[in-house]
């Protein structure tokens, strides 16, 4: 016989003979060493090589290894401290990559699974990987469809293919029916032969596109991002000027060279060089994002690339897949109505029996849930359920309390005679509200023999109408009334009949419930963006138009959030700025997606939000106090390079300087609580505020030094412990702005800061290691009267750029529960306004 497919495309013949005994150990030889196997390559986009290349090999760490290698040559490895944290930044970089690049390579739309073939006559077991084209494949129900099939005549199968298409409604197939790689078979039995192995099966075709790495897209990256784009750019020509002015100080380049003093020259140039490069900002962002990722741990929420514990923060549009989302995919019995007759008497009963079997569908296990019964009535005679005849029935002896015959099944199959017009009528009004209806009919005497072929008799009563639902989250609507207040648009994308979808959105309190059929979208793209900005529910999604609606969206300047479950959702969930996983979702979905709620709680979702939110706010702080390091370090460089002055400090003074106002407090503020709903124009702000802040600091720096060097007759160590004593007291000063507002945890952390100072030209130690000591009484009060006026100055600056706190703003949920949420909802939780500054 020959089989077509679906599509209507020639599908090689299959003979008696194959049909029956399958493939032989020769043609499967044959086909395997032709390499026509079910494997699919799992390379992504870089190799290992590749990573550390990315990560190691960058303009950055090229600066920071040729300066730390030339101290160490030169022997002060006190002042090459700064290594580590280039170390650092390219170990996290090189880890969190190759994380993800792990999670790709494993990426796998089908679980494992074995099939069972008949080969030679024979039935064996064998590998899903090991199948071949043109293999005899046996299918049961519950097996899972790991290659394209094509199905041979015979019994129909039940199938569920929602995983690829979102469709929750199970799908008959008819022999010449193609079965797509993914499917579970749900009910039914029979023969397929292999069409499509490996790389040519629908499911691969759908993880293609996934499978290449894309990094989440971060606002703070871009911003930083730009900001060592500039410093690039400043790093050549300041180096060469500070490095000029150095050996000028030292009695210019031949002398300098000749007497050996080019040494100290060298190191004063390291020491502006690397004082222009916040390497620690990268470092404490790194930090930042994997405390998140360790908070959100514990919450049961994973965490697959550490920046997108920012991105969900700054989402202005949710987009949610129904099943597994909203839904737990399971159907419940929703209500019993009046078929317009008189009910039988024994309908109960025959309820009940339908019940009795929760394995035979999930249908099946809705009425047993609602008609529990422990010992069913015995039947007399049966006639299983068939997705080609959509009925099934059972009928009892007389004189039981049910005797006849009762009949189960789709309206449009049971409701057909002339006195059943009512009830169908009904049935169809429920339907059109998105329920799922069967209809329950009677017939006193038994089916005809041929019933099940020829079909049902004219004269069956109508007795009642079921309807069902699907099951729908606990916390689906709360969650959403949560995103609703945060002014989140949320929009439900589903494969789901538009109908269905509708009645599951006004299930949870979602808008009017009228749902955009998705077969009626315009292809002009200008058109299809302000279709989704003016619908919020569509059904009948594509996979390939879910991806469409995401990029729409994404078109319109929306920072856009996916959730799914299904190999459907792979496409949208890559193309979304954030994917979101359910735990029930395909290992495909998993592994594109950027966060895995593993306890499939929809309810986590805003204490993700609370901590990106944290996150957020945290690094804008701590990049406030780094970018005006960037700017007076330049700012220093770049005078003392054209005034040939001697660069005020040495490398070991800067790194002792970050420790204690930037490195060690910034470390403590990543890790603190709360933060404001997010405003874009992170690197805006925090330019705002640096650039002023950097050029006073700067300004007070060149003052102390210039004044020392110059005119004030100290020697070199006098003027570099003047200069780091002055740097000191206004960076810190620049901390204690990006610190507000202060509360018993923060004020801890600035005392600890203000006694490092202390200590550092106290103790004898440390006085030695940095090259550090009490300047002389003259020098004394000019560093701390111009570090006063310069910390005056940064107050006003800080006065005028940084957003004062909103009273009552909501900052997120603070404790990462339903019961914060629900508090929050009832307007019992004050706001906490510890966030950055914003617009």
């Amino acid at each position: 016989m020959t089989v077509a497919g679906d599509n209507g495309a020639p599908v090689p013949g299959v003979d008696a003979r194959h049909a029956r005994e399958g493939l032989s150990t020769a043609e499967v030889r044959e086909r395997t060493a032709a390499g026509r196997i079910n494997s699919v390559p799992t390379a992504t986009s870089r190799t290992v090589g590749e990573i550390v290349q990315a990560n190691v090999f960058t303009l950055f760490n090229g600066v920071v290894g040729g300066c730390f290698i030339l101290l160490l040559v030169l022997g002060q490895w006190r002042d090459a401290l700064f290594g580590l944290s280039a170390i650092s930044n390219s170990l996290i970089g090189i880890i969190q990559e190759y994380r993800a690049k792990r999670l790709l390579d494993q990426l796998a739309i089908l679980h494992a699974a074995r099939s069972t073939v008949v080969r030679n006559g024979a039935r064996e077991t064998i590998s899903s990987e090991e199948l071949v084209p043109d293999e005899l494949v046996v299918l049961n129900a519950g097996d899972q469809v790991t290659a394209d099939l094509v199905l041979l005549d015979g019994n129909p199968l039940e199938v569920d293919e929602s995983l690829l298409t979102g469709e929750s409604e199970p799908v008959p197939k008819q022999g010449g029916a193609v079965l797509l790689s993914g499917s579970l078979i749900l009910a039914g039995s029979g023969r397929a032969t292999v069409l499509r192995v490996g790389p040519d099966t629908f499911a691969y075709g759908l993880a293609a596109e996934a499978r290449r790495f894309s990094l989440v897209t971060s606002e703070i990256r871009r911003g930083l991002e730009k900001v060592f784009a500039v410093i690039t750019w400043l790093l050549l020509p300041t180096a060469l000027l500070l490095t000029n002015a150095q050996m000028q100080e030292q009695g210019g380049w031949a002398g300098a060279m000749a007497s050996g003093r080019w040494v100290p020259a060298a190191v004063g140039s390291v020491a502006g060089i690397m004082a222009m490069i916040p390497l620690g900002l990268l470092l404490m962002t790194s930090v930042a994002f994997a405390v998140g990722g360790l908070r959100l741990a514990r919450q049961k929420v994973l965490i697959q690339e550490l920046a997108a514990v920012e991105v969900l923060a700054r989402v202005d549009v949710l987009c949610l897949d129904k099943t597994g989302t909203l839904s737990s995919g399971s159907i419940v019995f929703d209500a019993v109505h009046d078929a317009g007759t008189v009910p039988v008497p024994g309908w109960r009963q025959a309820l009940e029996w339908f019940g009795s079997n929760a394995d035979a569908s999930s249908t099946a296990a809705a009425i047993g849930k609602a008609f529990p019964v422990q010992v069913p009535a015995q039947e007399q005679d049966l006639v299983p359920f068939s997705s080609a005849r959509k009925w099934s029935s059972v009928t009892f002896a007389a004189g039981s309390a049910a005797a006849g015959t009762w009949i189960l099944g789709a309206p449009d199959a049971v409701l057909h005679a002339p006195g059943c017009a009512t009830a169908h009528g009904k049935a169809a009004a429920l339907a059109a509200t998105g329920l799922r209806t069967l209809a329950l009919v009677y017939l006193p005497a038994p089916l005809p023999p041929d019933a099940a072929g020829a079909g049902l008799p004219p004269d069956l009563v109508p007795v009642l109408l079921l309807a069902f639902r699907e099951s729908i989250r606990q916390d689906a609507a709360s969650t959403l009334d949560y995103f609703r207040r945060q002014g989140v648009t949320v929009k439900i994308i589903s494969g789901d009949d538009p109908r269905t979808v509708g009645a599951l959105a006004r299930g949870v309190g979602f808008g009017t419930g009228v749902a955009c059929d998705a077969r009626r979208l315009p292809q002009d793209p200008v058109e299809l963006e302000e279709t989704v900005e003016a619908h919020s529910l569509f059904g009948s999604v594509t996979p390939s138009q879910k991806r469409d609606l995401i990029q729409a969206l994404r078109r319109r300047g929306h920072t856009v959030a996916m959730t799914g479950d299904g190999v459907n959702d792979v496409l949208a969930l890559k193309e979304a700025d954030l994917g979101i996983a359910m735990d029930s979702a395909s290992p495909a979905t998993k592994a594109v997606a950027r966060l895995v709620l593993l306890d499939g709680r929809f309810e986590r979702l805003p204490a993700v939000v609370d901590e990106g939110r944290r996150a957020i706010s945290n690094i804008e702080r701590v990049s406030l106090v780094f970018l005006s390091k960037t700017v007076y370090a330049t700012i220093i460089s770049v005078v003392s390079g054209i005034l040939l002055l001697a660069f005020p400090f040495l490398p070991r003074q800067l790194s002792a300087l970050d420790g204690l106002t930037i490195g060690l407090p910034a470390f403590f503020l990543a890790l603190q609580p709360g933060g404001q709903r997010y405003a874009p124009g992170f690197l805006r702000r925090s330019l705002a505020f640096a650039v002023p802040a950097g050029i006073c600091t700067g300004l007070c720096v060149l003052a102390v030094s210039g004044y020392a060097q110059t005119w004030g007759g100290y020697s070199e160590e006098s003027a570099q412990s003047a200069a780091t004593m002055t740097l000191g007291l206004v960076a810190a000063w620049i901390l204690v702005v990006a610190s507000r507002p202060l509360h018993p945890t923060k004020v801890l952390i600035l005392a600890g800061m203000y006694s490092g100072l202390v200590l550092l030209f106290t103790v004898p130690v440390a006085q030695d290691f940095f090259r550090v000591d009490w300047p002389p009484p003259g020098l004394l009060i000019l560093s701390t009267s111009v570090a006063a006026a310069g910390c005056v100055a940064i107050e006003v600056v800080g006065r005028f750029t940084r957003r004062p706190s909103i009273p009552g703003h909501q900052g997120g949920l603070g404790p990462l529960t339903l019961e914060a949420a629900a508090r929050e909802r009832e307007g019992g939780t004050a706001g906490r306004s510890d966030g950055p500054a914003s617009t």
